[in-house]
């Protein structure tokens, strides 16, 4: 662990981060611990609470409670709809402090850290507006019969949430959860747990009722692994790495429960020879350097063709060289620092691997200015072979590979040549092409001539390893509530007589 002068610390920040259950903050029933990171200085600035099995089983009972014996299922949508948007208002209120706190917590450069809450806040707007407006299938048989479909909140729904950009990621799946008459335990990643201490203050000067929403700290060894055990906990939603997805799958089976879950990514980027190469060059540069490359649907490998490929690695590697990278504090960086010593370690073995696997054309390491902290200089690996690990592996962090391609069927091989299916962005003028192609390339979500720029009525979701099932609009709808059919006999009944001889 490298030793630095201390950074301030923000205003806000706890004496110690707590669980948070039944409407009061607690501490962990075994009174353990773990250290929080900075990582501009790898020094512990706050312990957080090491929530385990006894505390996950309080904040069930607390969140069972509520579910059962509380008003917030029964409640009209449009009550509920109040809540979500006083939530939506507080939020966007202390947005400068969200994204101060975030930012100090994840190494998010502060400007992006305040978009991200602003999203935050839209994000419950957005569940506010639609449960309102929600209809539901009506069938009619004139005369005989009607069919309708009655949705009800499940229970106690699991949420476990990765540690880039958390907040806006943890509000992702708390707006629909509550919007739809849930009750839910919040397990936030360990390497940033101040932004989901927040929440507990909002909630309750929303008026949200004590026992809704619940927290626990921990690791996913510990608490991750009882929540979803649980036998009282129906649904996890789930966005992290594959790895870990595929044990919570194999964990949840015996229990049957309802699982969504976005996983990993090794999204590509294929730029034909036709594209506004300018556009596409923003475009990609932006897709993987934002949100310091810790983003499940980075662009990280960049297929280009043949024609312009030596422009486009000339271009694109000089304009990696000028990103802004500092202090996640200043408005003007547009890299900050990595989330954590653990991460960066793992990122700076894949740039090693890369020397070995491609053209080295910017980036490469720790950046000029910059000797302490988890910092990494944009990267830029060319000619890219498809059998590379940095081609066919998760970095998670400011590291692209680009592969040329001959022909459009090359570039879609290519493209699907990886075991992930998470997004893709096709660079071209041919609209014909456009269409074909994003029809035929294995992903859940394809943004043609255009960056990652998403409408929230919208299914998110991937294939392959990059995930199970969708969430975002009406699907985040279907996946917190209950579909129960009733029918409904308005005319002669039509029964067969058994037993009348």
């Amino acid at each position: 662990m490298t030793t630095t002068t201390p950074r301030p610390i923000p205003d806000g920040v706890p004496e110690r981060i707590r669980h948070y259950i039944g409407g009061e903050l607690a501490d962990s029933a075994d009174g353990a611990v773990f250290d929080v990171l900075d990582p501009v200085t790898n020094e512990v600035y706050v312990q957080a609470a090491a929530g385990k099995k006894a505390d996950i089983d309080r904040a069930v009972a607390a969140a069972r409670k509520a579910f059962t014996e509380g008003p917030w299922p029964k409640l009209l949508p449009r009550e509920r709809s109040r809540v979500l948007n006083r939530i939506a208002d507080l939020v966007e209120s202390r947005d400068k402090r969200l994204a101060a706190l975030e930012s100090f917590d994840s190494g998010l450069p502060i400007a992006q850290a305040l978009g991200q809450a602003r999203r935050a806040a839209e994000n419950f707007r957005f569940f506010a507006d639609l449960i309102v407006a929600q209809a539901d299938d009506t069938y009619k048989v004139p005369g005989r019969q009607v069919n309708y479909v009655n949705r009800k909140p499940i229970g106690v729904a699991g949420l476990i949430t990765p540690w880039n950009t958390p907040f806006m990621l943890e509000s992702w799946k708390l707006a629909p959860a509550l919007a739809t008459g849930n009750t839910v335990v919040l397990k936030p990643a360990e390497f940033t747990p101040l932004s989901a201490s927040l929440w507990a203050e909002i909630f309750e000067e929303a008026g949200l009722p004590p026992g809704v929403f619940n927290l626990v700290n921990g690791f996913g060894e510990d608490a991750g692994d009882a929540l979803v055990k649980h036998p009282d906990v129906p649904l996890i939603s789930f966005t992290g790495e594959s790895g870990t997805g595929s044990l919570i799958f194999g964990n949840a089976a015996p229990f049957l429960k309802g699982l969504s879950m976005e996983l990993g990514g090794k999204s590509p980027a294929i730029v034909f020879a036709d594209a506004d190469l300018e556009t596409a060059i923003d475009a990609t540069i932006f897709g993987v350097f934002s949100l310091n490359g810790e983003r499940c649907t980075a662009g990280s490998r960049i297929l280009v063709e043949r024609a312009i490929y030596d422009e486009f690695v000339e271009r694109y590697a000089a304009q990696a060289k000028r990103v802004v990278v500092g202090d996640p504090s200043d408005p003007k960086t547009e890299v900050g620092a990595l989330v954590h010593p653990e991460h960066y370690e793992k990122v700076m073995k894949y740039i090693e691997i890369g020397k070995t696997e491609g053209r080295l054309v910017a980036g490469g390491g720790r950046p000029d200015g910059f000797p302490t902290g988890n910092y990494v200089a944009p990267t830029v690996f060319a000619d890219v072979k498809p059998d590379a690990r940095i081609f066919q592996e998760e970095i998670f962090g400011p590291v692209v590979a680009i592969t040329p391609f001959d022909s459009e069927d090359e570039a879609l091989a290519l493209a699907n040549n990886t075991k992930y299916g998470l997004a893709a962005y096709v660079w071209t003028n041919d609209l014909k092409r456009a269409h074909n192609f994003a029809q035929s390339v294995e992903a859940g979500m394809v943004w043609l001539n255009s960056n990652n720029v998403r409408d929230l009525r919208t299914p998110f979701g991937g294939v392959k390893a990059s995930g199970l099932g969708h969430e975002g609009g009406y699907r985040s709808i279907d996946f917190y509530t209950d579909q129960q059919a009733v029918h409904i006999n308005l005319g002669e009944v039509h029964n067969p007589a058994f037993g009348k001889g």
